[in-house]
């Protein structure tokens, strides 16, 4: 998707007080990310770990030449790691002109959902997820905790390693 057209999509959000959001499922858990974030799904082949990184960078891998940083969402999220029979999955994100490969459990679909319908963080809301959510949606008897990339990459970034 170009740039364009990304300018497009965010100018018909605004027109018609809609956001699209591209589904990714990690723990069983539906998380929704700005579509506006998104430059790639794909299925990695191989991520290259890196010494002495935060425990919630899996690595580095090859995006069609590009160096991107791989973070393990489920350990980002202090899930239980996937079963290693299961394919990896990866949605490509851009944040402060770094590319990076949130690594999920499965890609859903694409949905066009009302602002209006937007709500903030339920009180109950698990903290793990709380602290990267921009709010979540109520649909069909499944809440969507929308993904705050800011906040998910910003607050991990930040952290000093330990000596």
């Amino acid at each position: 998707m170009s740039g364009k057209d990304r300018a497009n999509i965010n100018h018909a959000d605004v027109a018609t007080g809609t956001t699209q959001y591209v589904t990714v499922v990690i723990g069983g858990q539906l998380f929704g990310l700005p579509i506006n974030q998104v430059h790639d799904v794909f299925a990695p082949e191989s991520v290259t770990k890196v010494p002495l990184s935060p425990p919630e960078v899996a690595g580095v891998l090859n995006l069609r030449g590009r160096i991107v940083t791989a973070i393990a969402m489920r350990r980002r999220l202090h899930l239980e790691p996937l079963e290693s029979d299961q394919t990896m999955m990866a949605v490509g994100i851009e944040y402060k002109g770094e590319s990076y490969g949130l690594v999920i459990d499965a890609v859903g679909e694409v949905l066009n959902l009302p602002e209006s319908s937007r709500e903030p963080n339920p009180t109950n809301l698990d903290q793990r997820w709380a602290e990267i959510s921009a709010g979540v949606h109520r649909l069909d008897g499944q809440l969507m905790v929308i993904l705050d990339v800011a906040r998910l990459l910003g607050a991990m970034m930040s952290e000093p390693l330990a000596a």
